[in-house]
């Protein structure tokens, strides 16, 4: 277990949280939800002991272990990937290397001998000599495959240091576990597992994600941060949304029969306050209007942005041909010989554990770089808008927002390129900004903001929800499913993909399979597919013994 008393933490003169006293207990996953800047991932470093309160403290119960995901992705640069994970727990780690210095002496006395004797019994009770398989178990269940364990971390790339830093938290079952965004830069299938391994976990997590699916999948309770309190609430993410809206509204209908008890009492006091016989009975209102006090029901800090894709034509039969497409990038063919046709209702999301070859396939479906053979075509009618999933080249001038967004605009005013910015939340000054200088959030809204004002009829989008907080999320994957036109798409929020795609492609080992399906049921037929080729195999086995 851990808890706060009386935690506040300021900056400046600003209180992030104030006074909170919450207990989080054995066995519950809490989602930490919040608006962007609410201090989500501050609350979390305090937990962690990373960040030192302004007053209270953080209680952890005695002789429990805290883990937590380590933003730092360079730390780790001079060791093989499984002694990081397994400086997970620390004390594990220092123990196998005391004990290896030991054994490394060439005058073994008999007090390195007591010593080690000392550490293996120690050793043996943390489940020491299963250490290297839990680490390795853990890899690979995120799809850090075996021939990359030994390697030293700076060889490996910043996604696959984003898995082993998560195995590293995820290692030798902490009692607590902290997690900020968790599914962050992980495919489909890591999220997945992920997903499973924290239902199965029977000890405390805490986590921050902006993964409504992810929240919904692993959280018992939800622990709202809004206006510097926390809020607990049993439940998963959607029994939060329905929780607090519910409570909102027994506020509002209690405050207006109280409004309703004023008005009467006041009319009564106004009435009869002068009348003798009536006096002690208007006396009596009186004092019963002082005690009425409503409740302060204060809006939610949370921002939704207005997202609405409007085609200024309607698409035609011809949408796009693809045919035989190959790209090799380093050494590597991440496309190869894929073929396809989209028709004017296809919502496809593209899968699969390379993200290069998706990103790869959108640069050259939206004229950004070339195949090395195959090619396509888009019909007379389509017009493409395009989301790049790195989008650094886009803001590097020293244009302001409005300056950068009216160089796309079909109508060079300002109060019509404004319209577009404040539905994105830039509001007043806010498109003033340099781009240059500009949050990747705010980035994403940007961009967005250009896809908007394009009026195109097909959208190309490159992981659009990395960087958005919650709200954005929502408003995005709503905007998606009333867009009339064409979607091309890759994303890692599980809700996304499945209420918005109706035809699902998986890139791997640079071939494509083409699903007219939903999501859930394309990762239902994958399982089903998984669990046939496993029996198939242990059957053969079994014939061959």
């Amino acid at each position: 277990m851990i808890s706060t008393a009386n935690l506040t933490f300021r900056v400046g003169k600003k209180a992030l949280f104030e006074d909170v006293n919450i207990k989080f207990t054995e066995g519950n996953c809490y989602g930490l939800i919040g608006a962007n800047g609410a201090g989500k991932s501050t609350f979390l470093k305090i937990l962690s002991g990373q960040l030192e309160p302004t007053n209270g403290e953080v209680i952890l119960s005695k002789n429990q272990r805290l883990s937590f995901l380590e933003q730092d992705h360079f730390k780790y640069d001079e060791y093989t990937v499984l002694d990081t994970v397994i400086m997970g727990n620390q004390r594990l780690y220092d123990i196998m290397k005391e004990k290896d210095a030991i054994y490394m002496k060439e005058d073994f006395s008999d007090e390195d001998g007591i010593k080690a004797a000392e550490l293996e019994a120690e050793f043996g009770e943390m489940n020491g000599w299963d250490a290297e398989t839990d680490a390795a178990t853990l890899l690979e269940g995120l799809g850090v495959s075996v021939d990359n364990h030994q390697k030293m971390m700076k060889d490996m790339p910043g996604p696959m240091k984003v898995k082993i830093l998560l195995a590293k938290a995820l290692f030798g079952n902490p009692d607590i576990l902290l997690l900020d965004e968790p599914t962050n830069h992980l495919d489909l299938d890591a999220i997945g597992w992920l997903e499973e391994f924290l239902i199965n976990f029977e000890n405390t997590v805490i986590t921050v994600s902006h993964d409504r699916y992810f929240l919904n999948k692993v959280c018992t309770a939800i622990a709202d941060i809004d206006y510097g309190k926390i809020q607990l609430y049993a439940g998963n993410y959607d029994f939060w949304v329905e929780s607090s809206q519910l409570a909102i509204k027994q506020m509002k209908e209690a405050n207006r029969k109280k409004e309703e008890q004023i008005k009467e009492l006041k009319e009564f006091i106004a009435r009869f306050s002068a009348n003798a016989s009536k006096s002690k009975q208007a006396t009596s209102r009186k004092k019963a209007l002082e005690k009425i006090e409503l409740d302060e029901i204060r809006p939610s800090s949370r921002k939704y942005p207005y997202i609405d894709f409007r085609p200024e034509r309607e698409i035609g039969n011809e949408v796009l041909t693809v045919s035989h497409l190959s790209k090799t990038i380093d050494g590597v063919k991440v496309l190869d010989d894929i073929s396809f046709i989209l028709g004017r209702e296809d919502k496809v999301a593209f899968v699969g554990p390379n993200e290069l070859a998706k990103t790869t396939l959108f640069k050259i479906l939206s004229g950004e770089m070339e195949p090395d053979s195959g090619d396509y075509k888009w019909g007379v009618t389509t017009s493409q808008a395009y989301f790049p999933k790195d989008s650094t080249k886009e803001f590097q001038a020293e244009d302001t927002i409005y300056e950068w967004l009216m160089q796309y605009s079909p109508v060079k005013d300002v109060t019509y390129v404004r319209g577009f910015l404040g539905r994105m939340l830039f509001a007043g000054d806010d498109g003033m900004k340099k781009v240059n200088v500009l949050s990747g959030g705010e980035r994403v809204r940007c961009l967005l903001s250009k896809m908007m004002i394009s009026g195109a009829n097909i959208l190309i989008l490159d992981e659009p929800t990395d960087h958005l907080d919650m709200e954005s999320i929502s408003a995005l994957n709503n905007a998606l499913i009333k867009f009339p036109g064409v979607l091309l798409f890759s994303s890692r929020d599980h809700q996304v993909v499945e209420t918005t795609a109706n035809r699902i492609m998986e890139i791997r080992d640079g071939k494509l399979i083409d699903k007219m399906t939903t999501y859930d049921e394309y990762l239902a037929a994958d399982e089903h597919a998984r669990k046939n080729f496993t029996f198939t195999l242990s059957a053969d086995e079994a014939g061959d013994n």
